[in-house]
């Protein structure tokens, strides 16, 4: 089982990764923190990135919070960053 902390940003006009920075992966969320609509997006959202079920997926901490940690079954740590970082979006040259 593999875990990766998260940093929700809910309320996007799409799902996206936005980018990996100090050991916290930052998602953009395309659903409201309302009712726990961008914690059920965000598993939807990873489950397709991943390519894994839904049930394999898991918050362990911080439900309620922006910050999250998300555990991961079936996958290597490796594997799950390996997955995420070819979503990253692609850097301009000279930037």
């Amino acid at each position: 089982m593999s875990k990766i902390t998260v940093q929700a940003h809910p309320g996007g006009k799409k799902n996206e990764v936005l980018r990996f920075q100090d050991g916290v992966w930052h998602l953009k969320i395309a659903a409201p923190p309302v009712e726990g609509k961008a914690n059920k997006e965000l598993i939807e959202f990873l489950s397709e990135i991943l390519d894994v079920s839904k049930s394999r997926l898991s918050i362990d901490k911080g439900a309620t919070s922006r910050r999250k940690l998300v555990s991961i079954e079936g996958l290597t740590a490796e594997e799950v960053e390996r997955r995420l970082r070819v979503t990253l979006p692609a850097t301009i040259p000279g930037f």
